[in-house]
């Protein structure tokens, strides 16, 4: 009989800001939100007839929220590339890589920033976009000067790679 090896999860890439981030969460959950349900749903269990208590019923599903957060957390952690953009700038040799601040200008001479993070912490109002995003995809691997072609919603874009930098991100 072979033993079978149940496979690792794919790497998730995230910024060290971003793990961060998430691992404050976790903490919040862990030590502050999910004790303090407990003591609603306790509190809430002693007020008797637990089929018509709403403040129970209600307690209970935040309970299972906050548990499957806290699943959802750990698992992205443990499964986590954090990858630091400064480390990249040793390595990219100019390059667009995960981690990576670029000044773009489009057709119309358009000047846009875009930094190149994770999944988890794509922000469009801050010019964070997904390695794995249309644009990101595009992106990774260029150089200043490059141009890069990529499908949007409104058709074919294209723009031009004005300057590339590593830096810390937020």
């Amino acid at each position: 009989m072979s033993k079978q090896n149940p496979e690792k999860p794919a790497p998730i890439y995230m910024t060290p800001a971003c793990a961060q981030k998430l691992r404050e969460e976790l903490r919040e959950i862990l030590y502050k939100l999910r004790p303090d349900m407990v003591k609603t749903v306790t509190w809430a269990a002693g007020l008797g007839d637990r089929s018509e208590n709403a403040d129970y019923h209600y307690a209970k599903k935040k309970l299972r929220w906050f548990d499957g957060r806290i699943r959802f957390l750990s698992q992205r952690l443990e499964a986590a590339m954090i990858v630091d953009p400064l480390e990249q700038k040793a390595i990219a040799k100019g390059r667009v890589l995960f981690g990576c601040t670029v000044t773009v200008e489009n057709e119309e001479g358009v000047e846009k920033v875009f930094s190149i993070v994770g999944a988890d912490e794509f922000d469009a109002t801050r010019g964070y976009v997904s390695w794995t995003s249309p644009i990101g995809k595009a992106l990774l691997g260029t150089s200043e000067g490059d141009v890069i072609s990529f499908k949007t919603p409104g058709g074919l874009s294209e723009l031009e790679i004005i300057q590339v930098e590593y830096k810390a991100l937020e």
